[in-house]
This record gives structure tokens, sequence and C-alpha cells, in this order.
């Protein structure tokens, strides 16, 4: 077993996190790839850059483990040293940060090392040398190809990767700017390589004849155009149109196991989107849950091709090449969310009637649809109902789970299907109500549609546009005598709370003396003057006395972490985290009243980006008045921590605040996550981005976290503006002290 104190690094900030890094990494390595990890380390200690490569490649080199084996780890280390030895000693930071998704998008020892080598090859051809034949500067094209190579990856092999490389080096090694734009892929002809290097047909060779194909069978006189997989900001960029065309990827493959072209995936695509232009007619969104709106567009789709094939029988063979064929029984329920396989079994089953699913519900379901499309003259509504019954029977309550299986569920030639929904478009302050039919599963009744919000991908440092959906609603309500019960059992803190809040209350003018111009005389000090001048001596001109305001004038929002884990017992009493929140709500929420602070409070948690709830229960305009402490009485806990999406909606009404001072006060006891993200690091650094818009808004953000491990990444989102509560039970204790010292 490696001693960290063995390890040779004196740098004071890897020797804290070694024992804890040791720890997580032994559960992926074995003991041979722990002493290459652990070289790894000491040569990027020696390497004499600093702590961050270092704490850079302990954090990533497990991922790289998982996806390219052990063997790689020590590699990646020796590369990073490698880089080092030339100018471009900048680029180590960069090469570490992305050398773990390289490895997922390659997923192969030989493949990883092919990409180190075209590293090291692109430090040597493009440094640039001014004095002699040793490169003196550093190369203006090697930080631009590590952040994208990621997404290069995703289009290219490492054969394209490499041709497409050296293409840029032999056109633009001479001209330092251009060779940067090469590989930024902001050049035109860096653009026209890549395309070229793709396998496959490309969408502008074949352009012209799709645009006539879709006019010709479908009467459809639009552009085609084509948005690149690799660039589209969308996490499942799929076609899709809308009022300025069709939009195609700009590459299909050959699917030569099918049997199918480039130019036949290109057709099918086009005939599903005619197909939706002809017969779907889009319905509200509002009310149906995620789960909901994926079978629902499972029997549309299906609905459509049925339609399609009526008409064109022959489409039937090219659909029934591109449509995947799960496997059954193949998703363990127990392990994983078999949602979209379920889902993709019905559709294959629908479109094919020798598919020899066993499945007693699909079975029922296909011979529903099936009657239904017997009887003629069809609707999206009818399959809307479809949809909420097949997911009402076969639920279950893995859906939920974050590891979802993906294996064969993918029908690449169906659209996005963002036509097949629509929102109620209302104002700020309008309000609406919608009956729930009753198939509608058990939610919160929303009296609001959905606000969306994007969301920061770090990886590819851009955003996700409007990927989140906050659902907002007026929190139920309870019994406010036991909100009235808490404030009682706290007396003896709400008098030492009483006698802080009277040195913070505002006044309405404060005297301000010695002034040579002001509303009134200060008789002390014109009777100590006119001694002065009776006297002989100069006489001080400032008698007078001036007034200021002294209001505090600040808007306070105060969001609640509502997640799962806040059902835990802690301490002696075995109270839960929730029932110790509630008290030191209701007491901050006490105090912040007799101060007459500008104040909301709301709670929020996430199940999936889909659904992220939102629940008022102080409104900035309402008084710390039953209807609140039945709202605070009420307050439950379930689901996940979607930080970011909660924190961009609170900083939407505290915005429209006219305060001087504008505090978002986050109380929670855990890090953000949810359960359809995998990467730990993704919703730190969105609430991260978040924290960082707000401060743009004139936001000061703040954190109060209750989990003791919180030091491993409050800091990466709140900086130092944050307090870490170790004894939960001193929480009603602690938390109004906290928010007086914050805005005494």
């Amino acid at each position: 077993m490696v001693d960290p104190a063995q390890i040779k690094c004196n740098y004071s900030k890897v020797q804290e996190l070694l024992p804890e890094t040791l720890a997580e990494v032994r559960q992926v390595l074995s003991e041979e790839g722990m002493k290459s990890f652990v070289e790894g380390i000491e040569l990027l200690c020696m390497m004499g850059r600093g702590a961050e490569p270092v704490l850079v490649y302990m954090e990533e080199a497990a991922e790289v483990a998982r996806h390219a084996g052990e063997a790689m780890v020590y590699p990646v280390a020796r590369t990073a040293y490698q880089i080092s030895r030339s100018p471009n000693a900048e680029a180590i930071v960069p090469f570490l940060q992305t050398i773990a998704s390289v490895a997922r998008r390659l997923e192969e020892k030989k493949l990883l090392e092919g990409y180190l080598e075209t590293v090291l090859e692109l430090v040597e051809k493009t440094s640039i040398s001014i004095h002699g034949s040793h490169a003196t500067m550093a190369s203006p094209a090697l930080i631009p190809f590590l952040e994208i190579a990621p997404r290069l990856l995703g289009e290219l092999n490492i054969g394209g990767l490499r041709r497409w490389m050296a293409y840029g080096i032999q056109q633009h090694s001479h001209h330092p700017d251009h060779l940067a734009e090469y590989f930024r892929l902001d050049s035109p002809d860096s653009r026209a390589v890549m395309q070229r290097e793709r396998s496959g047909t490309l969408l502008v060779d074949v352009e012209r004849l799709l645009e006539l194909y879709q006019l010709a069978l479908w009467g459809i006189d639009e552009r085609v155009y084509p948005y690149s997989r690799m660039l589209d900001e969308r996490s499942d960029p799929r076609p899709y149109y809308d009022d300025e065309g069709i939009f195609l990827p700009d590459v299909h493959d050959d699917l030569d196991e099918n049997g199918i072209t480039g130019l036949e995936h290109y057709l099918a695509s086009l005939a599903h989107m005619a197909g939706h232009r002809r017969w779907t007619a889009p319905v509200f969104a509002d009310n149906r849950s995620p789960m909901q709106r994926i079978a629902i567009e499972t029997f549309e789709d299906s609905r459509i091709e049925y339609l399609l094939m009526q008409e064109y029988p022959g489409l039937r063979q090219l659909f029934l090449a591109l449509h995947p064929i799960p496997v059954e029984d193949e998703c363990d329920e127990a392990r994983a969310s078999c949602v979209r396989h379920r889902l993709t079994m019905l559709s294959r089953a629908i479109l094919d009637p020798d598919h020899g699913y066993r499945n007693p519900d699909i079975l029922e379901f296909v011979e529903k649809f099936h009657e239904l499309m017997g009887r003629g003259d069809t609707t999206t509504m009818d399959v809307e109902i479809l949809g909420i019954q097949f997911m009402a029977r076969t639920r279950h309550a893995s859906d939920s789970q974050s590891h979802v299986w993906f294996k064969d569920t993918e029908i690449s030639y169906r659209d996005d299907n963002r036509n097949l929904w629509q929102f109620y478009e209302l104002d700020d302050d309008e309000d609406f109500h919608v009956e729930p039919t009753e198939l509608e599963e058990a939610e919160p009744d929303d009296t609001l549609p959905p606000r969306h919000y994007p969301e920061w991908d770090y990886v590819t440092q851009t955003y996700r546009p409007d990927w989140t959906s906050v659902f907002e609603t007026l929190h139920p309500a309870g019994d406010p005598e036991f909100i009235d019960g808490l404030l009682r059992k706290h007396d003896r803190l709400a008098k030492q709370i009483k006698r802080m809040l009277d040195l913070l209350k505002p006044q309405n003018y404060v005297r301000v003396r010695y002034q040579e111009e002001g509303s009134e005389l200060d008789l002390d000090i014109a009777i100590r003057s006119l001694i002065d001048y009776k006297s002989g001596h100069d006489p001080d001109p400032r008698i007078n006395v001036s007034h200021r305001h002294n209001d505090r004038n600040i808007a306070v929002t105060l969001l609640l972490d509502l997640s799962e884990s806040l059902n835990q017992q802690v301490g002696s009493e075995g109270q839960t985290i929730l029932e110790l929140e509630q008290e030191a709500v209701s007491l901050l929420a006490w105090a912040i009243e007799q101060l007459g602070d500008n104040f909301a409070i709301a709670g929020f948690h996430s199940n999936t980006r889909h659904e992220v709830r939102y629940y008022h229960i102080k409104g900035f305009s309402e008084q710390f008045n039953l209807d609140v402490k039945g709202r605070l009485a009420a307050m439950g806990a379930g689901w996940s921590t979607r930080m970011g999406a909660a924190m961009r909606h609170a900083g939407h009404y505290l915005s429209h605040q006219k305060a001087d001072k504008k505090l978002l006060l986050v109380l929670t006891d855990g890090e953000p996550s949810d359960v359809d993200v995998r990467d730990e690091r993704h919703l730190i650094e969105d609430a991260r981005m978040a924290v960082r818009e707000l401060d743009q808004e004139d936001i000061y953000s703040y954190c109060i976290n209750l989990d003791q491990r919180a030091d491993d990444y409050v800091s990466d989102i709140f900086g130092t503006h944050y307090s870490i509560i170790d004894n939960i039970e001193r929480l009603p204790e602690k938390l109004p002290k906290l928010f007086l010292a914050l805005t005494k």
C-alpha cells in the first residue's frame, strides 16, 4: 500500500490532498497502476511548474484509466513533462484538463498513445524558432488544439485528426496568427479539411438533390441547411425544422452493415419531417412530465411513419433498416433506467410485425395503436392519451436513476420533435391554471409555465441553450401554529437576536456634526467658537449640524435546498436536517421582519434537467404572516439539487428589486447533483458560472453549507463567500447571527 508520506513532492497543497486522492484512485487502479500513478505525481512535481499541473493530474488520472486502461496513467504524466521541456509550459494544464475527455472519446490504449504522439508532434513542429535551430517561443496552435481536441475526436478518427493537423502545419506554419486560427477551427480551410477527413456522404454534395426530392414527393419548397454534430450546442443534436428551413447533419456515414447509404439516411429524415409537417398538430407540454413527453413523442413518431408507409410502402424497408433493434430483457431494471430501451422496443414493435417481443405491456399497446390507426382520421391528441397510459402502466422506480440505458435506443433519422410541443406564453405577472386530466400522474399543480435556462458545459466551454426547465409554484400550506411553537422553543435565543437587531435597526436620519453649512446650529461648538473669538483666537467655522439618511436599502432572497438528503437524522434528539432548517429559517424570517428588510424565501429541488421545482414560500411583498408560516410548516424534502438553475431563477426575481444591495443566500447540505448527470463536476461548474452571472447583475451570492466535506467543492462555486456549519444542531442559533453579520 502506498504511503503518502513517502511520495516525493514538496507542494503543500499536493501533500494535503494526497491521502484522500490515493483512497479514491485505489478503487480504480491495481497495485501496479498505483505505482505508475505515484511515479506520475513525482515526475510532475519534479517538473517544477507549480502545484496546479500536479493537482489536475491527480484529478483526471483515474478517469483516463477507466477508459484507456491504467497503463496510460504514467504516459500522460510523461507527455506533460515533455511539454514542459519546450517553451509551451502554459499548455500543460490545458493538456491535463482535457485528457480525460479525450480518453472517453478514444476508449483504447493504442488510440490514446496515438493522440499523445500527435500532441508532441504538434509541439515540435509549431513551436517558433527565432535565433538558431531550437524553439524559443511557444506554439500558437497548441493550446487552441488541446481545447477543441475532445470535440474533434467526436467527428474524426485519430488518422483523420493527424491528416487535418498536418495540413494546417504545412499551410500555415509560417504565419502564427493563421496557424492559431486554423487550430481553433475559425478558418474556412480548417473546417473544409475537417469535412474532407470525415467518412460518409457530405450534405453539401447532395443538398440540391434532397431539395428536389422533398419538392417532388411532399410539395415542400424549403432550403436544406447543414449543422455540425461536433459544433452544435445541443447535447443531442438531431435533425429539425423551423421557420428558417430544414436542418440536417453535415455528414452521414454509409451504413454498410444495413446496406443503407448516407443519402438514404438523409431521405429517411426528410420523409419523417415531411410527415410531421402534414399530420402533427402541436399540443401543450406544460402539464406533461418529462417521462410522459418521451412516450408521447414515441407514439407520435410511430403514427407519422405508419401514415407515411400507407402512402409510400417502400419507406417501410428504409425505416426498418435504420431503426435499432433493442434486445428484450437486456436492460436490467434494477441497475439502470430502462425508459429509452422500453420505448424503443415499443417503436420497433409498431414498425415491424415480426418483432418477436414477448413483453405483455408492449404487445397490448402495439395492438391498441393499430386499432386506433385502423379507425382512420387519427390526431396527435389520440396518441397523446396512449403515451400517458403507457407510462402509467410501465413506470418503474428505477426510471429516475442517473444510469440510463442507451444501447440500441438512438433512432437517428427522427427529428427532435421541437414542433410537437407548445408552451403557454404569459407575462411574469399573469397567471393561469390548467385542470389535470384523469390520466395525469400525481405531480405538483403548476401555476406558471416552465421558464427555461441555459446550463454551462465546462468540457466544451459553451452554454447548453434552454437546457433546464424550472417549474415554479406556491408552496402548499400547513399549520402555522407549528412555526409559532418553534419560535417559542427558541425564546431565549430570540431575545439575544433582538439585542443585536436594536443595534442594526435603521434610523431615518443621522446627525453629522462639524459642518460649515447645515440645517441647524450646534450650540456646543458655536459657544466654543464664540469664546475663541472673544479671546482673540481664530474661531472654528464648523458650527452647524447636517443630517443624512441611514436606511438599510437591501433585498434578500433565502434559497433553500429541499433535496432528499434533508431527511437524514442528526444529533442526539433524532431531528432531521429539514426540521432544524425549519427552526433556523423561522428565526431568520422573524429577525429580518424586525429589521424591515425586503426579503423572500424560496425552496428548490430537481428531478432531471426537465423538472426543476421552485417553490415560493414568502414573496417580497408579503409579511411574515400566518400564510408564510403555514408554507414553512409544510416544507418537505425529496429529489436532487440542480443548484445553478434554481439560482438563476432566484436571481431573475431578485434583479427586479429596487435596492442598493441584493443578497442571494443559499442554504444547502451538499454539492449540486442530479440523477441525469454522470460527471460530478458538471453541475458544480454550472453553479459556479451561475454565481458569476449573478455577480455581473450586482447580486451578491453567499452559501451556508451544512456538509462537513463541503471544503472539497464549495469554494469552487462561491469562492470565499461561504460558511460551513459543522455542528448542524446549532443551525437555529448560527443562521440568524450569520445573516446579521453579513448585512450589518
